[in-house]
């Protein structure tokens, strides 16, 4: 990304929007933004180190709730949510900070929710592990703030390998849709 461009295309913004970008409160926003966008658009740059794995024997594996934050390609407005992984390993699995990080590579993207979930299922599965399901929810503010101004949640789902057979989808479903970490046997 080039810094000083985007720098001048905000001033040149801010100056369209019938401000003056010499004003105390906005001097600085050219730079706040370029700033900004280099810290979400990372993803761009990002690699997700999906490689860094450890010998285990498991069943499925479930990461609930990881949290991402995401710009809608449409409006470039942001949408953020909770994405829920299950993979059943094939002798190795991943570290928790590694599906984290894998979630940020896709998110910190201009994007749409149904490819970020996809993008991210897909990468699991390029990592030879026998299943994988992702569901991601999310609020989307190009929904919130205007348009229909509705408080709508988006779903959306992909379903890898062994989960893609009906009965492996419904259970795997249910145990990513579980709200709370009671213990229980699998």
């Amino acid at each position: 990304m080039n810094e000083g461009r985007v720098k001048n295309l905000v001033r040149e913004l801010i100056i369209e929007l019938g401000e003056d970008p010499t004003r105390e409160g906005l001097r600085e926003t050219p730079t706040r933004i370029a700033n900004m966008y280099k810290e979400i658009f990372a993803g761009y740059d990002s690699d997700s180190e999906l490689s860094v794995q450890f010998s285990e024997d498991s069943d499925t594996v479930i990461a609930r709730e990881i949290q991402f934050y995401s710009m809608c390609e449409h409006h470039m407005l942001p949408f953020y949510g909770k994405v829920h992984i299950a993979y059943l390993p094939n002798g190795r699995v991943f570290g928790i900070s590694k599906l984290v990080r894998l979630i940020e590579k896709y998110s910190k993207r201009l994007q749409i929710q149904e490819r970020l979930t996809r993008n991210i299922a897909d990468e699991l599965y390029a990592q030879g592990v026998r299943g994988v399901a992702v569901v991601a929810d999310a609020e989307h503010l190009c929904m919130k703030m205007r348009g229909v101004r509705n408080d709508a949640t988006l779903s959306s789902s992909a379903f890898r390998g062994v989960y893609e057979r009906k009965e492996e989808k419904e259970l795997v479903m249910s145990l990513l849709r579980r709200r709370s970490l009671q213990t229980e046997t699998f």
